[in-house]
């Protein structure tokens, strides 16, 4: 049971930079067609963009499908399940949180949180496929803090 708990997190933790990876050469590289309608002003609620979504769920369930019915493959399962797991943060994060794409009220008020979406929106002030920065989803670095100015010395002292 360890051993499944250990694939799913580590899964987790690794699509963080599958992601990375994937938006970086893929959603700005090859396939911007499909990723360009999420940097640019669109009609709908659905964007092209969201068949990225599809492609890593369909990934999942097949990790999934496959770990439960070979059962030499049983971990595949497990994997799967870091996978949804992780695309579950990313939809609560990217659509929900960061893009309003459903309406709910979340605080986003923690150090976290206001650096992760400050580097999403750094990312989506371009609006082509090159000169984007910050790739990442779920992590960002250190550098995406918003610092604070220490007062003026006159103004420490009143």
């Amino acid at each position: 049971m360890l051993l499944n708990v250990a694939l799913v997190l580590g899964t987790f933790l690794f699509m963080e930079g599958v992601a990375w990876f994937t938006h970086k050469y893929v959603m700005h590289g090859f396939l911007w067609t499909w990723h360009r309608d999420h940097h640019n002003h669109h009609k709908g609620f659905f964007e092209r963009n969201d068949l990225f979504a599809v492609v890593f769920s369909l990934t999942a369930i097949s990790l999934i499908i496959i770990g439960v019915n070979v059962p030499a493959l049983d971990f595949l399962a497990w994997i799967g399940a870091g996978v949804t797991l992780y695309g579950f943060f990313y939809f609560v994060f990217h659509d929900i949180i960061v893009h309003r794409r459903v309406k709910m009220k979340v605080d986003t008020s923690g150090r976290y949180m206001q650096r992760i979406m400050r580097a999403h929106y750094i990312h989506h002030k371009v609006h082509t496929k090159e000169g984007a920065e910050a790739f990442g989803f779920l992590y960002a670095p250190k550098k995406y803090d918003r610092t604070i100015k220490s007062a003026p010395a006159s103004a420490k002292e009143e």
